[in-house]
This record gives structure tokens, C-alpha cells and sequence, in this order.
């Protein structure tokens, strides 16, 4: 159960921990000090629907066809966090990137929202990663553990969200040096391949 939980802990935080459009928004907001924990929490709770959504719909709707491609669906998903993985090493090896934030005029709790809705629905890696690769890695688990897992999952966009917007202020300083992104990048990279190496030895390809 706890290897179950901590699997979707750490694949959830490893595909929303890197810096995108919609965490820079977040440490945008958490920097100004506006609407702080509505931001966090629309977001955290965001994540929570798709991957809830994921892990319900193709259990239910695609469970015999996966069912009968385990192997291959087991695979693919290894190759996918391998190249999550590559991009991260790739990262660590050239970054020299910083983080810029751009600070603009003040706005209300619903314009903010709607920043918020727009970076998080519009982007179509959110739902590759939330509904169908955390949908089909949750596959490996039944039952109780299947619900552990996107707990787990879900339990780690509401600890990374919370953590960005009320830490921004403390991280700008410190993700401005080019040796913390490496940091991070590596840590990320670390993680994708050791779920991939589980994956594919669940799916027998090693």
C-alpha cells in the first residue's frame, strides 16, 4: 500500500515539478503576495480532477483493452518517462537558464483565477500526463491500491502547489543560480528512470 502511494506521489511531482507556464504564474503569484492560496488550491485541485478522472475513466472505459495490452501499454509509458527523463539530463548539461518572473499591475481573485484556468486547461501536455499516462500507469494496481496510488498522485500536486506559491518569495533568490536547476533537473531525471526501469520490468521488456 505505501509503495503504491508513494509511486503516484513521486510520478505526480516529477511531471509537475518542472518550471512550465503554469507554475511560473504561481510563483508570479506567491511573489506578489496575491491571492496566494486560492491560486494554490485551484491549481492542486485541478490536477486532482484529471488525475482522478484518468485513473476512474480508463479503468472503466478501457480497462479490457488494456487489459489485453499490458505489455505493450507498460512499455510505452517506460519509454515515455525515459524521454521525460533525456530532457532533464539534457537540462542539466546545457542549463544555464534563470527564473524570470515578470511583475505587472495588481488584478482581482476571478482575472487571476481565469490566468490560472487558462494555463492549466489549455495545455495539452496537462492531460497527456495527468489522464493518460497516470491513468495507465495506475493500471499496475487494483483495487484499494489503484485509489493509494492516485491519492498519492493527487497528494503531491497539492504539497507542490502550496509549497511554490508560499515558498516563491525564498526560491527566486535561489533558482536565479543556473547549479540549482541542475539540482533539480537531476533529481526529476532520477526519478522518471527509476519508475521507467519498474515499468518496463512489470511489463516484462526486461
Amino acid at each position: 500500500m505505501i509503495s503504491a502511494f508513494l509511486t503516484g506521489f513521486f510520478l505526480g511531482l516529477s511531471l509537475i515539478v518542472a518550471i512550465g507556464a503554469q507554475n511560473a504564474f504561481v510563483i508570479r503569484q506567491g511573489i506578489l503576495g496575491q491571492h496566494v492560496f486560492y491560486v494554490a488550491l485551484f491549481c492542486a485541485f485541478s490536477d486532482a480532477i484529471l488525475i482522478s478522472v484518468g485513473v476512474v475513466g480508463v479503468s472503466f472505459f478501457l480497462n479490457h483493452f488494456i487489459s489485453q495490452n499490458l505489455n505493450i501499454i507498460f512499455g510505452f509509458s517506460a519509454l515515455w518517462l525515459s524521454g521525460y527523463g533525456v530532457i532533464r539530463l539534457s537540462s542539466v548539461l546545457k542549463s544555464n537558464k534563470n527564473l524570470e518572473i515578470e511583475i505587472s499591475s495588481l488584478k482581482g481573485l476571478l482575472p487571476t483565477i481565469s490566468v490560472a484556468a487558462t494555463l492549466t486547461f489549455l495545455n495539452p501536455h496537462v492531460y497527456l500526463d495527468t489522464m493518460i499516462l497516470i491513468g495507465s500507469i495506475s493500471q499496475q494496481f487494483s483495487g484499494l491500491y489503484k485509489f493509494i496510488f492516485a491519492l498519492g498522485a493527487c497528494t503531491a500536486s497539492f504539497i507542490f502547489f502550496f509549497i511554490l506559491a508560499y515558498g516563491a518569495k525564498q526560491l527566486k533568490p535561489l533558482m536565479q543560480q543556473p547549479f540549482s536547476w541542475k539540482i533539480l533537473d537531476s533529481f526529476i531525471a532520477l526519478i522518471m528512470f527509476t519508475i521507467a526501469f519498474k515499468l518496463a520490468a512489470f511489463g516484462n521488456w526486461l
